[in-house]
């Protein structure tokens, strides 16, 4: 393995970038004007809309012509994108009928995805307790699930993957119950499907353990605040912490750009 300060460079999580904001169309507090307005302020020079969706959105086809016009007025690089969830165990997401015009798709899990049932946090929590299931099994059932997701999704767009493993701490997984083989699985899974994952300002995902698994893989991470409110956006803490605990990390060489 080679580490040329090119490599390191390549290595680097992009935080030249925002690679997820959310609108007013959805759950944002701004619009798409004052989200590239505070692009610009931030430095940036790309900024991608992820505003939550789901089969039965109404408003995308207005959603993706706003932020086309917006693009006429920036030199930031806009992407329109939309984040949707994996529903089953088997990976199923719940996708809206017309992608037409999107750029990419950024992929959530936020529940746990049993035989069963799409378990919310709380019931979640409540399987654990009861011993209905063990952290290793929420572990294997979200990292399987997550995978079968991105290579669903990666079939009708660039993927991304928001909140990587997220959900996890959200139901008390502990970190220990996370074995080093269900790491290099899900960065397998994104390699293979060519999935960019996003270092989560607002969730402060992944841990630093999965970010230098991915790291190792060669898989491309870019800084995502998820802002709510133009403020947010482009403003790196957790982001530039991950980028400098990755400096010196050794890249395939199949993962080198020449």
């Amino acid at each position: 393995m080679r580490t040329t300060s090119d490599e390191l460079d390549w290595l680097a999580v992009d935080l030249a970038v925002d690679a997820h904001v959310y609108t007013g169309f959805s759950s944002g507090r701004a619009t798409v004007g004052e989200l590239v307005i505070a692009a610009e302020r931030a430095g940036l020079t790309g900024l991608t809309f992820g505003d939550a969706v789901d089969e039965d959105v109404p408003w995308l086809r207005a959603y993706v012509d706003t932020i086309r016009r917006a693009q006429g007025r920036t030199d930031v690089a806009l992407r329109a994108a939309v984040t949707v969830e994996v529903v089953r165990l088997d990976g199923w997401v719940a996708l809206p009928a017309d992608l037409g015009g999107l750029e990419a798709l950024s992929l959530v899990v936020t529940g746990v995805p049993t035989p069963q049932e799409l378990a919310g946090p709380a019931r979640a929590r409540d399987l654990l307790r009861w011993g209905a299931v063990h952290g290793r099994d929420v572990v294997e059932m979200v990292v399987g699930a997550t995978i079968r997701g991105l290579e669903r999704t990666s079939r009708y767009a660039p993927t991304q993957l928001a909140q990587p493993l997220g959900v996890l701490a959200e139901v008390g997984v502990r970190e220990t119950d996370i074995d080093d083989e269900a790491l290099r699985w899900l960065a397998a899974g994104c390699r293979a499907t060519n999935t960019v994952v996003e270092v989560s300002e607002a969730w402060r995902t992944p841990s630093r353990r999965l970010a230098r698994v991915l790291a190792e893989a060669g898989v491309t991470m870019m800084a995502a605040s998820e802002a709510h409110e133009a403020g947010q956006v482009g403003q790196w803490r957790y982001g530039a912490s991950v980028q400098a605990e990755l400096a010196g990390v050794a890249v395939p060489e199949t993962a080198v750009v020449d």
